[in-house]
């Protein structure tokens, strides 16, 4: 065996030594990247479901103010009496609370913005231009 021979052996264990620590060090990167998409889809749904339950809670809110609105005209045509006005104010109050909840209910949508994983799918598309030797 000559000492090329020799320098050349050494230098293709150091190649593949090289390319597993590449793969090792892709592997880790996707994991990383996998676990920063996962808790921005988790931080983002946790808003979303915020949204959804002060949805709800318009919801059921409108529900009564339309029990209270049909308790209101009935007792305008049975009574004409004072305590239709009662009822009439309790509705416009349940009126408010929805519009209070819906608008709430609206921030909580806008703000959790898409549902998809916007910094880890662009810190992906970063990583795979850098490896394709880009910028």
């Amino acid at each position: 065996m000559t000492v090329a021979d020799d320098g050349g052996a050494a230098g293709a264990a150091g190649v593949r030594a090289s390319a597993q620590k590449l793969v090792a060090h892709v592997r880790a990167l996707a994991k990383l990247e996998k676990e920063l998409a996962k808790a921005e889809l988790e931080r983002k749904g946790a808003s979303a479901a915020g949204g959804v339950a002060t949805a709800i809670g318009a919801a059921v809110l409108a529900l009564f103010a339309l029990a209270f609105a049909l308790a209101t005209v009935t007792a305008l045509l049975a009574l004409v009496v004072d305590w239709w006005l009662a009822l009439l104010i309790v509705f416009l109050l349940l009126v408010l609370g929805v519009a209070a909840l819906a608008f709430a209910s609206r921030s909580l949508f806008r703000r959790a913005g898409p549902l998809k994983p916007v910094q880890a799918l662009e810190e992906a598309r970063r990583t795979r231009d850098l490896l394709r030797g880009g910028r």
